[in-house]
């Protein structure tokens, strides 16, 4: 009996952690928020209210800027002749008006231009001839800059699918072009965007930090991998076969000198391991690992979480200190609340859980507090994973790429979607700017 009660009780524990890993949340793992089943707790007011819809009392009122008198194209006043009423004179308050500014959209108008070049006959070659046509009607062919950019913007920006720019083109712009002319259309464009994007490639290596993340892609139905790539001032999107740290040393070089911020991942450790990379791994995901620990059901687990739970408490408070405690009393503060954290998680009870965490805090310990003795550094990989979303938005409507040029297409119409995201600039005037240089035989823009 007492045999079979221990056997009962290891099975158990077993089951009773098999249950908590099954609970993992987004709050307890790198799970993404949507794969939560719990749907998340409404918003409350202060005194425990639930909170309406719409705009809060006491915060700012947020009204649109009225469009200045030189934007506005037509001038209407509606004025009353009599009292509605009662059918007397009226007399007018010259400073109230109620004033109603409308925007509309006309139907785009199409330019259609037919140009010929006739044939020539010269008597002494005895050749044909024909005059050589203006280079953007030429590499143009029967789309112009304008809507080749529109088109881009739709398929990049918006998402959309072939055909629903085929609808789009046909009831809003009057034109018909076949699935096969828009994924010509598509490769000029993609051919435009090359030299900015290899420009951004030649300049990762140099990064002083640089933030990475991946993401699965689907090409033509197989497993391939979108690696993001976040520097100060851009970010640049790889797509690749592989998720391993080749990919790392083909893209930054094996001497990258700069701080790569980055989860915990194997091929960020062996990148680290075999090039004597500097990585700030990310502190968030060690917050969510340690927030696992005590949802564990052995009280050793459980007591370690806790021990390392209060040790980030006390870290962030010092962080948010910053100001009142001055620069040097708080690197001071800072450094302390690292090593005490480092103490506590190189002192791992002896579970599996445990001795995972602190062989964690034993190799890589310190990756995870570059920030605190590097100015600039985040301590998180927050940054990557926001860039990263867009990438995993567009999966979920396109389904992936099909070939080497969608993966080219994709690849660049990323990267400059986000950095002139980053960069507060508009996508679609780049592209009509690139496309135009294209078109024309002239240097590509620089996205930087």
């Amino acid at each position: 009996m007492q045999a079979e009660l221990d056997a009962l009780q290891a099975e158990m524990a077993e089951l009773r952690e098999q249950l908590a890993t099954a609970r993992k949340t987004s709050s307890t793992s790198s799970k993404p928020p949507s794969s939560d089943i719990v749907k998340a707790k409404p918003a409350e007011n202060a005194d425990g209210s639930k909170r309406t819809i719409g705009g809060q009392l006491g915060h700012p009122k947020h009204d649109r800027e009225p469009f200045p008198a030189e934007q506005v194209t037509l001038f209407a006043e509606h004025t009353l002749d009599a009292c509605p009423c009662c059918g007397g004179p009226l007399q007018r308050n010259a400073h109230f008006a109620k004033v109603v500014q409308q925007i509309d959209i006309v139907k785009p108008p199409l330019v259609i231009e037919q140009h010929t070049s006739p044939e020539y006959w010269c008597v002494q070659c005895e050749k044909s001839y024909k005059a050589r046509m203006p280079s953007h009607i030429e590499t143009g062919g029967l789309v112009g800059i304008e809507l080749t950019a529109l088109i881009a913007f739709m398929k990049g920006v918006c998402h959309a699918s072939f055909s629903t720019t085929r609808t789009f083109l046909r009831d809003v712009a009057g034109v018909t072009i076949s699935r096969s002319e828009l994924s010509k259309i598509l490769g000029k464009v993609s051919a435009a965007l090359e030299t900015p994007y290899e420009e951004l490639l030649q300049l990762l290596p140099n990064e002083p930090n640089v933030n990475a993340d991946e993401t699965g892609h689907k090409d033509n139905g197989d497993l391939w991998w979108t690696w993001c790539f976040r520097a100060e001032l851009y970010t640049l999107y790889h797509i690749d076969p592989h998720r391993s740290a080749d990919v790392l040393m083909n893209i930054l070089g094996t001497e990258f000198k700069g701080i790569l911020g980055c989860d915990y991942f194997s091929a960020y450790r062996r990148y680290m391991r075999v090039c004597s990379v500097r990585l700030q791994f990310c502190l968030a995901h060690l917050i969510r690992d340690i927030k696992f620990l005590t949802t564990l059901p052995d009280a050793r687990d459980r007591r370690y979480g806790e021990d390392l739970r209060a040790a980030v408490k006390d870290l962030f408070l010092v962080i948010h200190q910053r100001e009142p405690l001055g620069e040097g009393e708080f690197q001071v503060r800072l450094e302390a609340a690292r090593d005490r954290m480092l103490r506590i998680g190189k002192l791992g009870p002896p579970t599996q859980h445990g001795q995972n965490m602190e062989k964690r805090f034993r190799e890589h310990g310190a990756a995870y507090f570059t920030f605190v003795t590097t100015p600039g550094v985040e301590p998180t990989n927050n940054l990557a994973e926001q860039a990263i979303r867009f990438v995993v938005i567009d999966r979920h409507i396109t389904q992936g790429t099909r070939s080497e040029k969608g993966r080219q297409w994709s690849e660049r119409i990323w990267t400059v979607i986000a950095t002139c995201a980053k960069q507060g600039k508009s996508v679609y005037t780049f592209l009509r700017e690139a496309v135009g240089n294209w078109f024309e035989g002239e240097p590509a823009p620089s996205l930087l």
